[in-house]
């Protein structure tokens, strides 16, 4: 079952010839973890989907509210009996049909769908886990690379990259050399008290567990933040690297070439991460 426009459908899949998400990437989503029937972080995903919209330049439906849209992904867990179990919950916005690469009209479509995961809670994986710089094909440090749309091209080819040569996961880099973020989440580097991430303008994902990681150290008078450009040279120096998402939480970085990391400030953060999933 999904929720398709409002109506929750016992369809499970969409018409190709009338999708302009599948047909042309013209489609925006979020990723959600909904924990024991409540949705983590929902007015940070809300805004950031309301953003992309306008950016895409999609016209936001009148129904298109926090606590509508709440609502109906309340529906659709509770129709799957996941009330008290956890579930990743994707919110995916699409152009309506008509048009090539010019639309006819900027209204929208859209489909919610889920699955369950085992986690009641977030939990720091600490098995062998290595990156290599992906480097076949380089992102471009612009406004649309931080955006959750469906064109994901180069973390699809990344991600074979990775799997034909048994790493984990791969590093991305953008056009002007630097290191932009992993795959599929956002990246951190720790080097002594200091920890660093890419800013928004190199072109990485503007994403909601990296902005949860922020605003945890700015309470933290143990750690000093930096958003700033990492070059490949700081991924040999740091003695810690994780990477965010809000599915998996946080996920230490083993291994990057002969560096091998440990994974002490994840520790500490992991703990705290939940605790704040808890009390809000």
């Amino acid at each position: 079952m999904q929720i398709i426009n409002g109506t929750l459908s016992s369809e499970t899949s969409i018409h190709a010839n009338d999708n302009r998400g599948l047909n042309y990437g013209d489609a925006v989503f979020e990723t959600l973890r909904v924990q024991q029937g409540k949705i983590l972080f929902w007015e940070d995903h809300y805004f950031r989907l309301m953003s992309a919209m306008r950016i895409m330049r999609m016209e936001i439906p009148m129904e298109f509210t926090p606590e509508a849209l709440s609502e109906q992904i309340q529906e659709l867990v509770e129709a799957h009996e996941l009330s008290s179990k956890t579930a990743v919950v994707k919110l995916l916005v699409y152009r309506k049909t008509g048009g090539l690469y010019l639309p006819k009209q900027l209204e929208v479509d859209y489909t919610i769908s889920l699955r369950a995961i085992d986690s009641p809670f977030y939990t720091l994986e600490e098995s062998a886990y290595e990156v290599e710089l992906y480097k076949d094909h380089y992102l471009s440090p612009s406004l649309l690379s931080t955006l959750k749309t469906n064109n994901k091209a180069l973390q699809v080819l990344g991600s074979i990259y990775a799997d034909e040569n048994d790493y984990q996961n791969c590093l991305v880099v953008n056009t002007d050399k630097q290191i932009v973020e992993a795959l599929n989440g956002n990246l951190f580097l720790v080097k002594g008290d200091r920890i660093k991430t890419p800013p928004i303008s190199s072109g990485c994902l503007n994403g909601i567990m990296r902005k949860q990681i922020l605003k945890l150290l700015l309470e933290l008078p143990d750690y000093l933040i930096e958003e700033g450009p990492v070059s490949p040279f700081e991924l040999q120096k740091a003695d810690e690297m994780f990477i965010t998402n809000v599915v998996q939480g946080i996920r230490p970085v083993t291994k990057y070439r002969k560096k091998q990391y440990t994974n002490t400030v994840a520790k500490d953060l992991i703990g705290k991460l939940n605790a704040r999933v808890r009390l809000s």
